[in-house]
C-alpha cells in the first residue's frame, strides 16, 4: 500500500511541475510574440544609454516631447506632461519596448487642457487644406469626368423615342432609362476615384451599401414583388382597358395598369385598386374576350305537371326571344326532384356586345314563366302536411265551412296535355348594353390623358 501511495504522489507532482513549466513556456511565447524589443544598435545595456535612446525617441514624437526619463538599474521612471491619457499610455509603450528595460513606472502628469488637445487637430486639419489647394487640379479633373460620364448617360437615357421603340411598352421604355442613369452616375464616381487613387474608398462603401441594400430588400421585399409583377403584366397582359373583369372576385371594368397597382371601375362607378401583386398571381376571368356568353335560371313546377312538357314550352319561349343566338344553341332540362316540385335548368346565350347579360335574363325568366302558367302548369308554393294520430287523412289546410260547398279547383295531373297558349302582344324589352360604367371608364381614362397606363392595344392577350 505505501508503494502505491507513493507511486500516486510521485505521478501528481510530475504532473503539476509538467504543468507549471508548460504555463510559463506559454508565457513567455506570448511575450514574446506579442511585442517586438528596439533595439539600441549596441549589445552593452547601461542606465544612461537607455535613458538616452528613450528621450531622443520621445523628442522625435510632438506630443512626448515634454516627458522626461529618469533609469536606475533597468527600472525606468517617465514624468513630465503631456496632453491626454493616449500620449501617456503611448510613451509606456515605447519605454516596454527599450532593450534592456526591467521595468515601467508611470508618474506623467496629464494636463487635459483644450489648447494641447485642439493643436494637433489644427495642424492635421491645416495639413489637409495644405494639401487639398496644392491637389486642387487633379480633384477638379475627377469632378469634371464624373460630370461627363453622368451627363453622357443622362442624354442616352432621354432618347425617348428610341427607347419606347426598343422597349414593348413605355413601362419597360421607362425602366432601360433609369437604369441607364444609375449606371452612369456609378460609372461617374468609379472614374472620378480611379484617378484620385482612391479605389479603397469606394471599396469600403460598397461593402456597407451591400450590408445596407441586404436589410433593406428585406424591409421592401412586398414592394420589390409588386414591382416585378407589374413588369410581368405588362409584358404578358392578361386583360386590356375597358375589359369587363373579376379577379380574385373582384368585378369591374379595367381603368389602366400602373407601375403598383391595377384600377377597376366597379359596376356601381366605385374605383377598385388591386396591388400586381395579387393580380399576377390570382385568378382572372374576362367576360368581354369572348363577347359570347350563357345565362342560366331555373324554375320549379308542381310534382303533378308533366316536366318534358314544361321545359319544351320554356324552350321553345326561350328560342323564340330576338336575344338568344341560334348558335350556340338554348336547352332546358330537369335539374332536380323535390319533395313537392320539379326543378326545370334553363340555358341560352348572347351576344354582349349586343345583349345586356342581366337585362337579358331578366327578360327570359319573365317570358318562360308565363309561358307555363298560361298553358296550365303550376309553379308551386310551400306545401305543409301535418299528420294527427287517431285521425284518418292528412291535414293540408283548414277549410272554413262556406267553402265546403264551393266547388274546387281540379289539379292537374300528368296524363293533362298543355293547352296551346293564346295569342298574346308581343312585348317590347330593352335588352341593350349598359354603357354607364363604361362611359365613365372613358372620362376617366380622357381625364388622365398623362396617367402612366401599361396596357397596349398592341399586345396579344395571354
Amino acid at each position: 500500500m505505501k508503494l502505491v501511495k507513493y507511486v500516486v504522489l510521485s505521478v501528481l507532482a510530475a504532473a503539476c511541475l509538467l504543468g507549471a513549466e508548460a504555463s510559463v513556456v506559454a508565457q513567455v511565447a506570448s511575450q514574446s510574440t506579442a511585442t517586438a524589443p528596439i533595439s539600441r544598435g549596441e549589445t552593452t545595456q547601461t542606465d544612461r544609454e537607455i535613458r538616452e535612446r528613450l528621450k531622443a525617441i520621445y523628442d522625435e514624437i510632438d506630443t512626448l516631447s515634454a516627458v522626461t526619463v529618469w533609469v536606475r538599474k533597468g527600472v525606468i521612471v517617465l514624468s513630465g506632461k503631456v496632453a491626454n491619457e493616449s500620449s501617456a499610455e503611448r510613451a509606456v509603450r515605447l519605454a516596454h519596448r527599450i532593450d534592456g528595460a526591467v521595468e515601467v513606472e508611470d508618474e506623467i502628469a496629464r494636463t487635459l487642457s483644450v489648447e494641447d488637445n485642439l493643436n494637433p487637430l489644427l495642424e492635421k486639419t491645416e495639413d489637409a487644406i495644405l494639401t487639398a489647394t496644392r491637389a486642387w487640379p487633379l480633384y477638379a479633373v475627377a469632378v469634371l469626368a464624373f460630370i461627363l460620364v453622368t451627363f453622357f448617360g443622362h442624354l442616352v437615357a432621354s432618347a425617348g423615342r428610341f427607347w419606347r421603340w426598343v422597349a414593348p411598352n413605355p413601362f419597360i421604355a421607362g425602366l432601360i432609362a433609369q437604369s441607364i442613369r444609375i449606371v452612369s452616375i456609378l460609372g461617374g464616381i468609379l472614374l472620378a476615384l480611379s484617378i484620385l487613387d482612391a479605389m479603397a474608398l469606394f471599396g469600403a462603401a460598397a461593402g456597407g451599401a451591400g450590408l445596407v441594400g441586404l436589410a433593406v430588400g428585406f424591409a421592401v421585399k412586398d414592394t420589390i414583388e409588386n414591382y416585378i409583377a407589374s413588369v410581368m403584366l405588362s409584358l404578358r397582359q392578361p386583360f386590356r382597358a375597358d375589359d369587363h373583369v373579376v379577379i380574385n372576385d373582384l368585378e369591374g371594368v379595367v381603368v389602366r395598369l400602373t407601375s403598383r397597382a391595377t384600377i377597376l371601375m366597379t359596376l356601381d362607378g366605385n374605383h377598385l385598386r388591386i396591388p400586381n401583386a395579387d393580380v399576377f398571381k390570382g385568378v382572372i376571368l374576362n367576360y368581354t374576350l369572348n363577347p359570347q356568353r350563357r345565362f342560366s335560371f331555373k324554375l320549379g313546377i308542381d310534382a303533378n305537371d308533366n316536366p318534358i312538357d314544361a321545359a319544351n314550352a320554356g324552350l321553345e319561349t326561350l328560342q323564340a326571344l330576338d336575344f338568344i343566338l341560334n348558335e350556340p344553341q338554348a336547352s332546358a332540362g330537369i335539374d332536380e326532384v323535390g319533395d313537392s316540385n320539379i326543378v326545370l335548368a334553363f340555358y341560352g346565350w348572347i351576344d354582349q356586345r349586343e345583349t345586356d347579360f342581366q337585362k337579358a335574363r331578366s327578360a327570359a325568366i319573365n317570358s318562360v314563366k308565363t309561358v307555363l302558367e298560361e298553358q296550365g302548369f303550376t309553379l308551386p308554393e310551400p306545401i305543409y302536411r301535418v299528420k294527427i294520430d287517431g285521425l284518418e287523412g292528412v291535414i293540408g289546410h283548414t277549410v272554413s265551412p262556406a267553402q265546403n260547398d264551393k266547388p274546387q279547383k281540379p289539379r292537374p295531373t300528368h296524363d293533362k296535355k298543355p293547352r296551346a297558349a293564346e295569342a298574346r302582344p308581343a312585348v317590347v324589352v330593352d335588352v341593350s348594353p349598359d354603357e354607364d360604367v363604361r362611359r365613365q371608364v372613358a372620362e376617366d381614362r380622357a381625364r388622365g390623358g398623362d396617367q402612366e397606363d401599361l396596357l397596349s392595344d398592341n399586345r396579344p392577350i395571354e
